[in-house]
């Protein structure tokens, strides 16, 4: 089979194209035929060599795609050849034809979603959930902003938190964006337009925001704690460095800045999401937007585009 491998840490240009055996399905395991799989930006962290945690080399990235059950261990029962799924995690790397997963890492993918838009839910839409409900502990009625609504993560957040009766905001960084964050039904502002933190204040008649899902939070923490209404809480999910923020502004509104990394859900988190969301799936309310398919051997290029802003939507990659 085809398959992407990293043999050193570096550019996007690290990543070969070679040939490998196929997988085989041990105890608990099963193999899926990929069809479609996620590129995130964490997996150019990774290849980058920047990321607190690194696999042994050499390595295969990625750990979501969208596929087929094709093989499965002798003991496995709740997985039957030919089952559309998508996975959270891999054990053998996702940039390949065929993956090897534990059955606890897959799950089940509706008819109504496309196999590319499968492979944007392991980490973007978990993400956009655990942000949400487990550590954003979001209510309905609240207000909340969504700083780069415009990508894989923001979208899905917009959709689950309207379905939950949230009062929605979104930046983007392009018009574009922006008209794709308002066509999901939020209010949404250019970020990179000058005076639009005292534009979404206004927009809340100066009371502020309840819950703030920050996906760059080296650029906008500072002013998210001053768009923050009393006790209202701010979700770092991306950063590309370091920022200084006066800790004082955290104490007049008793606010909270919370760090999240999807990677760290228990098992029990894990099946509460994904429950959730394929239930947001088949209802409608969760549908993923592609903003690109590239053939697999393009990896290096989709690494290069996932860092940059616009993408409005999920790069994915086709094997």
């Amino acid at each position: 089979m085809k398959v992407i491998e990293v043999k050193e840490f570096g550019h996007p240009e690290v990543m070969e194209l070679v040939e490998k055996p196929a997988p085989a399905a041990g105890i608990g395991e099963v193999v899926l035929q990929v069809r479609a799989i996620g590129v995130n930006p964490v997996e150019s962290y990774i290849r980058a060599g920047t990321y607190p945690k690194l696999p042994g080399l050499p390595y295969t990235p990625g750990g979501n795609v969208a596929g087929i059950i094709s093989a499965r261990g002798a003991d496995v029962r709740q997985w039957q050849l030919g089952d559309r799924v998508y996975s959270a995690a891999t054990i053998s790397g996702g940039y390949a034809e065929m993956a090897l997963c534990r059955t606890d890492q897959v799950f089940r993918l509706p008819e109504n979603i496309s196999f590319a838009q499968g492979a944007a839910i392991g980490v973007p839409a978990a993400t956009a959930w655990r942000a949400l409900f487990l550590r954003g502990a979001a209510r309905a009625g609240e207000r909340l902003l969504i700083h780069g609504a415009s990508g894989s993560v923001g979208q899905a957040a917009v959709q689950l938190a309207r379905d939950a009766g949230m009062v929605v905001f979104g930046t983007a960084g392009t018009a574009q964006g922006c008209s794709l964050v308002q066509d999901l039904g939020a209010v949404a502002v250019n970020h990179n337009q000058g005076g639009y933190d005292e534009a979404l204040l206004s927009a809340t008649s100066g009371e502020g925001f309840d819950l703030i899902l920050e996906m760059l939070a080296n650029k906008n923490l500072a002013k998210d704690l001053l768009l923050l209404a009393p006790r209202g809480r701010v979700i770092v999910i991306g950063s590309r460095g370091r920022i200084e923020i006066d800790p004082r502004l955290t104490m007049g509104k008793e606010t909270d800045i919370r760090g999240l990394a999807v990677f760290n859900a228990s098992r029990e988190e894990v099946v509460a999401t994904h429950t959730a969301l394929i239930s947001a799936m088949e209802r409608g309310v969760l549908l993923p937007a592609v903003s690109r398919e590239m053939a697999l051997e393009d990896a290096p290029l989709a690494h290069h585009l996932v860092m940059n802003d616009g993408n409005c939507g999920k790069i994915v990659l086709i094997p």
